[in-house]
């Protein structure tokens, strides 16, 4: 009996507010008496199972951005989650599709302000960082700033973790160029530009990769700071499996370095091939020199197709380059579309 009445009460919209969002986000602002000539700032916190925490974070934020309107939305928690969100005042909605990539895109589509705060609900980064971020992001008109963590205690960023991010963060730097050096971190402030220029295409928890590949590609105007990092709330465990989903950002990674420079991945290969079927070739070509022979023919076969295939996936390279510069200035062109955030007295 307890089961049903909690799911007949999460599927039960609040007075204020319903599950998907009928009313428009300017309605919700009217209803906050947010300030004109304020930007509009949201808050956005994807969540599951975190009833334990959730309560605090929406508290949190609410103390620390007091204009902002709080959003939470839900992953098929199957605890208190949503009740406990609602009950601290947040905007609650739900996301059914499984993973964080899933409820950032839907996020990113539904809520319409000018500058966008996006955290994990876990309580484990520090709201007080919040303001400062905000005005970094206004003042000097950027499009994303991303809150490095630093200070955590063992149980909260785990060594395992630290290393995988260190890892991941140094391929990104070397395929993208430098300015984020904490890739993995849940807390950032975005531009509405940014926001709505975003492809959000994964699903998992890859999302924070696309992020900063999507600024560094399009060399979007980006800052870092460095914010506290703190165990997780009693009762709460970690959603990020370090194995599988280590896998699925390396692989997001690759994915993105292969789609976003497509010329310097062909070209390594086209090189890897030429210099494998030179050095098979020479001793070839040397013995046909003396001899007028070729006792090794299979060798000289091999050695042959490997330039072609050198040579075949220098052109892919230059081709997909072309084709990658052509949706790079789409992309740059569906960013340039969007009106660049006002400057607020």
């Amino acid at each position: 009996m307890e089961g049903i009445t909690i799911s007949a009460a999460l599927d039960q919209p609040t007075p204020a507010f319903h599950d998907r969002g009928l009313q428009s986000d300017q309605s919700i602002a009217e209803q906050f008496g947010l300030i004109a000539n304020q930007p509009r700032v949201a808050v956005l916190i994807p969540c599951r199972n975190e009833e334990a925490a959730i309560g605090k974070v929406v508290s949190d934020f609410q103390n620390a951005l007091p204009e902002a309107i709080i959003y939470v939305y839900d992953n098929n928690s199957t605890d208190h989650t949503m009740l406990e969100a609602r009950a601290a005042g947040a905007v609650v909605r739900r996301e059914r599709l499984q993973g964080k990539g899933h409820v950032v895109r839907r996020m990113f589509a539904d809520i319409d302000a000018d500058v966008y705060l996006l955290v994990d609900g876990d309580d484990t980064y520090d709201a007080d960082a919040a303001p400062g971020m905000l005005s970094i992001l206004i003042e000097r008109q950027l499009d994303m700033v991303n809150a490095a963590r630093y200070g955590a205690v063992r149980d909260a960023y785990r060594p395992g973790h630290q290393l995988g991010n260190a890892l991941l963060t140094g391929l990104v730097t070397w395929a993208f160029g430098d300015g984020i050096s904490d890739l993995l971190s849940g807390y950032r402030v975005f531009s509405r530009r940014f926001v709505k220029s975003f492809p959000a295409l994964s699903s998992g928890f890859e999302t924070e990769t696309e992020f900063t590949v999507h600024a560094l590609a399009l060399h979007m105007p980006v800052h870092e700071v460095r914010t506290n990092y703190r165990n997780r709330a009693a009762g709460t465990s970690s959603k990020l499996n370090t194995y599988i989903d280590g896998f699925r950002i390396l692989r997001a990674i690759v994915t993105l370095v292969q789609q976003e420079r497509p010329l310097q991945v062909f070209s390594l290969a086209a090189l890897a091939f030429l210099a494998l079927g030179v050095s098979l070739g020479i001793p070839v070509v040397l013995e046909f020199l003396n001899t007028g022979l070729v006792p090794r023919l299979p060798t000289a076969v091999l050695s042959m197709g490997l330039m072609l295939l050198g040579f075949l996936s220098l052109a892919c390279g230059l081709i997909l380059d072309a084709v990658s510069r052509g949706r790079k200035e789409n992309k740059r062109l569906a960013y340039l579309a969007i009106p660049p955030l006002e400057t607020f007295d």
